[in-house]
Formats: C-alpha cells, sequence, structure tokens
C-alpha cells in the first residue's frame, strides 16, 4: 500500500532552493550525511522533476539525500516534520517535553522522531507550556542528577539521539576489550626458578665434566588468542550492529591491546566477512565498505544457515589456537531451531570460549521464551546484555574472568524443569 502525502506547503516566493537548504542541514543533524553537494544535487533534481505531484517531490529528495536502506525511517520523519505537517513545532515540544506521570508513561519516542525532533529544534528544549493544567505530576528522571557521561553509558543505543550516537562513538572508540594470554606447551628458557629445565642443566653439567653448578629454568610460553565478533545485522539488530561494529573496529585498530587478530562477519540471511574492512583507519569509511558488502543489512534472519555456512567454511581457519567468539544477535530466528541447536552446539566446541550478547536482556522481565533463544543458550559459555556502552565495558571483564558466565544460569533454570 502505497503511503498518503498530506498537501505539501511549497512556498512562492521563488524560496525554494533556500529552504531545501534549511531541510538539508536538518537531515545533517538528524545524522544523515548529507553535505553541500547533495543539496545542490537536490535543488537541480528537484528543478528538472518538478513538484506539481507530492509524490514525485518527496521522492526526489529521497533519491538525493538517502542512500543506505535504515534511513529511510529517519527521512521520513524528517521531511513530514519539515515539509507536510503544519504543527510539526508542537509535535515536536511534544517529545522533547518530560513525560507526564499517567499521560504519556510508557510511552517513549521512536528513535527515527527524537532524532528527526532534535535535529529540527536545534538541540535546544522548548520551554515548558504556561497552560499546564494544575494537580498533574510532572515524573522526573533521576537519571537527570548523573553525568552526561555517566548517563550516555547506560542509554540503549536503539533510543540515542543524533547527538548522543556522535558522543557514543567517540566513547566507543576508547574503550579496550582485555584478554589473558594463554599459555602453550612451549617453552623458553627463563630466570624464574618456577620449572628446571633438565635437558638444559644436563647439557651444561657436561661441559664441567659432569658436575652440577648451576640449575637452568624454563616457562611456558605465552600467546594471544584470536577474537572472532558473529554480528547480526537484521532489521531488529540494526541499531545496535552497527555500535557494537563501532566498538570492534576500535579493538581492531588498537595495537598493544592482545589479541592476536580480529576477524568480523556479519550475518542476516547470509554470511559476510567484513575482517578487511575493519582494518581501515577510518571507522566510517570501514563500516561504509562493509554495508555496501553486507547486501542483507536490516532484512531478514537466518541464524541457522549463517552459523552453518560459517563452520562450513571458515571456523578451521580462523577459530584455531583457543579463540573467542562473540555472538551478537537477539536470537529471534523462524528457521529450522534443531538446525540452530546443532550449528551453535559445533561453534561452542571448536572455540575456546562462546559469548553471547542479546540486546533483549536490558528488559528486567526477559525470558526465555523464543525458540531460537532456547535453542542457543545452552551451548554459550556466557550469556549477556548488549545494549549500551555500560553492556560493551562490562563484556571486558567477563573475557578476562573464565568463571563469568552473565546470566546463563538463571535462564537456564526457566528452561529446563
Amino acid at each position: 500500500m502505497s503511503p498518503t502525502y498530506p498537501a505539501l506547503d511549497i512556498p512562492e516566493d521563488g524560496k525554494l532552493a533556500h529552504n531545501i537548504a534549511h531541510f538539508a542541514r536538518a537531515l545533517r543533524k538528524a545524522g544523515l550525511p548529507v553535505g553541500p553537494g547533495r543539496t545542490l544535487d537536490a535543488v537541480r533534481a528537484v528543478a528538472a522533476a518538478g513538484f506539481d505531484r507530492r509524490e514525485d517531490f518527496y521522492f526526489t529528495l529521497q533519491a538525493i539525500f538517502v542512500s543506505r536502506p535504515e534511513e529511510r525511517p529517519l527521512f521520513a520523519q524528517v521531511f513530514r516534520l519539515f515539509w507536510r505537517d503544519p504543527r510539526y513545532l508542537d509535535h515536536m515540544m511534544s517529545l522533547m517535553l518530560p513525560q507526564v506521570h499517567g499521560v504519556q508513561e510508557n510511552r517513549a519516542a521512536q528513535a527515527a522522531e527524537k532524532r528527526a525532533a532534535e535535529a529540527l529544534l536545534d538541540g535546544q528544549l522548548p520551554p515548558a507550556p504556561k497552560d499546564q493544567p494544575e494537580g498533574e505530576q510532572i515524573e522526573i528522571d533521576a537519571t537527570a542528577t548523573m553525568s552526561a557521561e555517566e548517563r550516555l553509558k547506560t542509554l540503549d543505543f536503539e533510543q540515542m539521539s543524533a547527538s548522543e550516537i556522535a558522543d557514543a562513538k567517540r566513547m566507543l572508540a576508547k574503550l579496550s576489550l582485555p584478554v589473558q594470554p594463554l599459555k602453550t606447551r612451549r617453552s623458553q628458557a627463563s630466570t624464574l626458578t618456577a620449572r628446571i629445565d633438565a635437558r638444559r642443566t644436563l647439557r651444561e653439567a657436561m661441559r664441567t665434566g659432569g658436575e652440577l653448578t648451576t640449575l637452568k629454568y624454563k616457562a611456558p610460553v605465552t600467546r594471544w588468542p584470536n577474537l572472532v565478533v558473529l554480528c547480526d545485522i537484521s532489521g531488529s539488530m540494526a541499531d545496535y550492529s552497527r555500535m557494537v561494529l563501532h566498538f570492534v573496529h576500535a579493538v581492531a585498530n588498537r595495537k598493544g591491546q592482545g589479541w592476536a587478530k580480529v576477524h568480523a562477519f556479519t550475518f542476516g540471511t547470509r554470511l559476510t566477512n567484513i575482517t578487511r574492512h575493519l582494518r581501515a583507519r577510518d571507522v566510517d569509511a570501514a563500516l561504509k565498505a562493509a554495508g555496501q558488502e553486507a547486501q542483507d543489512w536490516s532484512g531478514g534472519t537466518r541464524i541457522g544457515q549463517s552459523l552453518h555456512a560459517f563452520n562450513r567454511d571458515w571456523s578451521r581457519r580462523v577459530l584455531g589456537q583457543g579463540a573467542v567468539v562473540l555472538l551478537i544477535t537477539d536470537g529471534l530466528d523462524r528457521d529450522d531451531t534443531s538446525l540452530l541447536a546443532k550449528e551453535t552446539e559445533r561453534l561452542h566446541l571448536s572455540c575456546r570460549r562462546l559469548i553471547w550478547l542479546n540486546p533483549l536482556l536490558r528488559w528486567t522481565g526477559f525470558a526465555p521464551r523464543a525458540a531460537g533463544i532456547r535453542a542457543i543458550l545452552p551451548h554459550v559459555d556466557s550469556f549477556r546484555a548488549g545494549h549500551s556502552i555500560a553492556s560493551l565495558e562490562a563484556l571486558g571483564r567477563a573475557i578476562s574472568d573464565p568463571s563469568d558466565h552473565g546470566e546463563r544460569a538463571r535462564l537456564l533454570a526457566l528452561i529446563r524443569p
């Protein structure tokens, strides 16, 4: 069904190009990569296509300003507020004002609407209305007393505004993911007195006629494990995956933090290896190249088939020598759950540790009711939330502690009788 388009408020004073420039500025503040070149292209395209039909005007601007599928909802919200809604300011004020107790409780604004409202209001909260009815209680969020940084750490990625996302990306770029080195069976000469190296000691004694004068010692050789990230980029995971991949890019390009190699794969309806793209220094260029290769971004989900492709084609190449695997997905798979359970078990047996990050754990009442979640959960070592900066900080502590299992034991008790 095609969308309906209310009448456009097109000025007749020759300021259409000026208004398109203001519209482009609002899109840029909302988070879309809009520059002067696209603004000029939009003016030329509207002049060439005309705007006698409302649909033509909308889709002409969308063709110029939107380059990715996930940008369409945000473009639609900004377009509706800027061009089509005659009372858009009142609507934006309702989005940005504090919630009134008993009226707007449990009705959080959608992320796209919130970003659009913030962009058109230029990040400034409007003053409270003077006709506030007496007796209504304004619910004050206690997090307002926290510092901006602490509040941002606990904020859900999906509910962040455009400016908050930019700040969160800068914080993610500074995060680290420490890991303990692994001890191997090989040994090397050492000054420590932990283990005597009998071979070197006897060889040294042969030089003195068999008399033991000094003892030689050895210590095990240590090495760093690989990190393998399997990230779900389906429609329900798109906002979270983008932020997690910013974090993975920072880990992959930070030297001296411990990981031997960092491999990254995305999956929606098919598996895509984006490891080489994350080696680019610029994170925006890296994720843009990764998005161009992963054609199933914001599409459907086939977790079982994607894990099967990884186990078949990549497992032996990247999971050797004690690799740690991060599985980032909500577990909502409509395919055969028996295949999902089988492939997850195989993945678990192939790596040293399998850690599952699920943004659905942000809900206090979360329970493993979905069949996909019940199929994956028994085969992971740790089950943790992955919806905020704080949850990614906690991931670093979980990797360093082999005894950390997150919420796995509690949720398994709900599954098993």
